[in-house]
Parts: structure tokens; C-alpha cells; sequence
């Protein structure tokens, strides 16, 4: 195949002779121009892979108003270099070419990981945040295409809600993770990705507003949906391992109730003391006219667990004429009143299945209260003493 220097006016003289002829570029080696018997001229770059010894050719793209002589040129340099630094274009197209898109590894994050080793609350959630926030932006690009300033870019646009930001985060990066095990990429383009601060919230009911809450739940129609409320209250436990509890966990006579371990947040099982004032409530349960179920909480059919308490929340907070008070702030509330009776921190933290001991310290201000009334009892001697 000839050598030629490639400039425009020979570019456009250049002509096949009866197959299909590569000129190349003598002052670019592995560059040329390819024109076929149809007179279609097209530029193309050569080189041989650094690995393996093989030499491979790739087209550039057709002469003509959309690619210039100059243009096929710098990117013929930009690859040649990038062949010098170890890299394959040919090869990297095809695995593009090849590649699953992010809407394709979210459908195998569910089915091969989400599915058989989450809570089903957690998949709730994980679905949620695919269809919500990260396939409306990262669906349609292939896995290997996605890089890191895709997901900061995702990230930072939700930083008006930051706990939400950072939950879609650390979804992203686990999908990513399974890629890379999975072969789709090498890299994990969410790592390094700083999260946002978060704002624990430290809400839960005064002794006044726990008693109009009670209330609220004693008045509503749906004793079946106030009663898990009440166990939660009573025990502290997340509002997904109450629906999902069944009569089977409970041993009434202990006063035990174990916690399987694909229900508990932690996945290891747990058997959590229960008090006696939770023991009658259960039996006042068991005695009731429900149908028969092997949980706690049937929905509308025995078969199924509770599924959804959002409205009947709503209802309830309202008739009590609570504010900004969430289901799981419950937890807050059976934690914080524990503290200011006197319990350590410690014991309450393993009531709460906690595995880190800095979750609890949330509520130590709280374990302040009964020392200082103990220290008052004395003070009251002495300042009554000296009047």
C-alpha cells in the first residue's frame, strides 16, 4: 500500500484502482486514508497491540464535511498515543459495544442481590431510588461508559436532601462493586465520593405527648394497625421487624422474642427480653377474634404480613396533634425514656440491637437527669437545712 503525504488537495485527488486501496500518511505513521472502488474515502489508523503482537485497524470515520483531514488526523495521535500508554481502541470498542447498560445492572443488582439478601423493606427502598433518581439519569448509558463525575453530579444535585443523597450513593457504589466482580468494568466509579453531613434527628415524645398518642391509638378504629404501634413503643423495635413478626418468634413464658436474623437490619438473629406489660398485650392479641394467621399483623389476607402503615401514621399523629413526628422516631421514644429512667447506655443499646456503641451515645445528655435529681436530694437537705 502506498505512502503518501496526506493533504487536502491529495486527499481529494486520491482515487482506487480496481480494489479497495489504503494510503498512508508519511508523516504520521499508522495513519491513512482509505478509498474504495465506490470513490467513498474514509480515514482509518493501524497499530499493533503492545500484549499480544496483533495489528489491529480502525476506522475514523468518512472523509467529507463532518470530518476534515486535520481533525482525522488528531484523532488518529490521540489513539496512537493511547496505544503507546498500553491501551486497545478496537478492543475497547467492542467491549463498549458489548456492554450492559446501567437500566440492565440495576435489573441484576435486584434479582441477584437486592432480592435474596435484603429485608423486603430495604428492596422497597432500593427500588424506589432506581426508578426515582438513578435510572432517569444513569439508565440509558452503558455500565462501562459511567464515570466518577457521573455519580458526583448525580450526588450533588440531591444535596437538598442529603440523607437521601447519600442512601442513593451507597446504593450506586454497591451496583458499581457488582459490576466490577461481575467483569462489566474495573473500576467502581462511586468510590472516593464524599457524602454529605447529616442531621441526626433527635425527636421523641415528652411524657404529654406519649400519653396523646396512646390515646390516639386507643380511639382509631384500626386495632390491628395501633397495636403494632404499641409493640413498637413497647420493645423499641423497627417498624419492619414488628409487621413481619410472627407468633413463632414469641415464647411468652421466657418473655423472649427472637428476632430471625433476615428480619433485623444487623442479619443475625437476636432474642430480644420483652416486658410483661408486651406479654399481655400479646396475649390480648392472641385472644382476640382475628383470623387465623402466623403473624402478628395479618394484611388484608392471613397469608400476608401488614404491609404499610403510612396512612394510618398520619391519622393517628394527627389526632394527637403531633409535629414532625415519624414512625421510626418510635425508637427515639423508647430509647430516650429508657436513659432518663436510669438504664446505661449500654443496656439500652443492646435492647435497640445496636451494633456500634456510638449510635447509642445519642441519648448520654439524657442519662445526666436521673444523677442530677439524685444530687439534688442532698442539696435540698442542706439548703433546707440552712434556712
Amino acid at each position: 500500500m502506498p505512502n503518501v503525504r496526506l493533504t487536502k488537495s491529495s486527499v481529494d485527488r486520491l482515487s482506487a484502482t480496481n480494489r479497495d486501496t489504503i494510503y498512508w500518511d508519511d508523516g504520521l505513521p499508522g495513519f491513512g486514508l482509505r478509498v474504495k472502488t465506490t470513490g467513498v474515502k474514509s480515514f482509518v489508523v493501524q497499530y499493533r497491540n503492545k500484549q499480544t503482537g496483533r495489528s489491529k485497524r480502525k476506522t475514523l470515520g468518512r472523509y467529507g464535511p463532518t470530518l476534515a483531514l486535520g481533525a482525522a488526523r488528531e484523532m488518529a495521535r490521540a489513539i496512537l498515543a493511547d496505544v503507546v500508554r498500553g491501551g486497545d481502541p478496537v478492543a475497547d470498542a467492542q467491549t463498549l459495544r458489548h456492554s450492559p447498560t446501567v437500566n440492565l445492572l440495576a435489573e441484576q443488582y435486584m434479582t441477584a442481590h437486592a432480592e435474596p439478601k435484603k429485608r423486603p423493606g430495604s428492596v422497597r427502598n432500593d427500588r424506589s431510588m432506581l426508578d426515582r433518581y438513578i435510572l432517569p439519569k444513569l439508565g440509558d448509558l452503558k455500565v462501562i461508559e459511567v464515570t466518577h463525575q457521573h455519580v458526583q453530579k448525580l450526588h450533588n444535585q440531591m444535596r437538598r436532601t442529603p440523607y437521601q443523597a447519600n442512601r442513593t450513593l451507597a446504593l450506586m457504589s454497591k451496583m458499581f462493586e457488582l459490576s466490577v466482580r461481575w467483569g462489566q468494568r474495573s473500576d467502581n466509579p462511586a468510590r472516593g465520593i464524599e457524602k454529605f453531613p447529616e442531621e441526626k434527628r433527635d425527636r421523641w415524645l415528652s411524657d404529654d405527648e406519649l400519653q396523646r398518642l396512646l390515646v390516639a391509638l386507643s380511639e382509631h378504629p384500626n386495632q390491628v394497625a395501633a397495636n403494632a404501634i404499641r409493640l413498637q413503643l413497647l420493645t423499641g423495635a423497627r417498624i419492619g421487624e414488628v409487621l413481619t413478626a410472627k407468633w413463632e418468634d414469641f415464647d411468652l413464658d421466657r418473655a423472649v422474642w427472637t428476632k430471625p436474623s433476615h428480619h433485623t437490619k444487623q442479619k443475625r438473629r437476636e432474642h430480644l427480653p420483652i416486658s410483661s406489660a408486651t406479654c399481655d398485650l400479646l396475649a390480648a392479641m392472641s385472644a382476640g377474634d382475628s383470623p387465623e394467621s402466623r403473624w402478628l399483623f395479618p394484611g388484608r389476607s392471613p397469608d400476608q404480613p401488614y404491609k404499610d402503615l403510612k396512612k394510618f401514621w398520619r391519622s393517628v399523629t394527627t389526632s394527637a396533634g403531633l409535629q414532625d413526628y415519624r414512625i421510626h422516631d418510635n425508637r427515639h421514644t423508647h430509647a430516650s425514656h429508657l436513659v432518663s429512667s436510669g438504664l446505661s447506655l449500654p443496656i439500652v443499646g443492646r435492647l435497640l440491637g445496636h451494633t456500634n456503641q456510638s449510635t447509642t451515645q445519642r441519648y448520654a445528655h439524657l442519662a445526666d437527669d436521673p444523677l442530677r435529681q439524685a444530687a439534688d436530694v442532698m442539696g435540698k437537705k442542706i439548703s433546707g437545712g440552712s434556712s
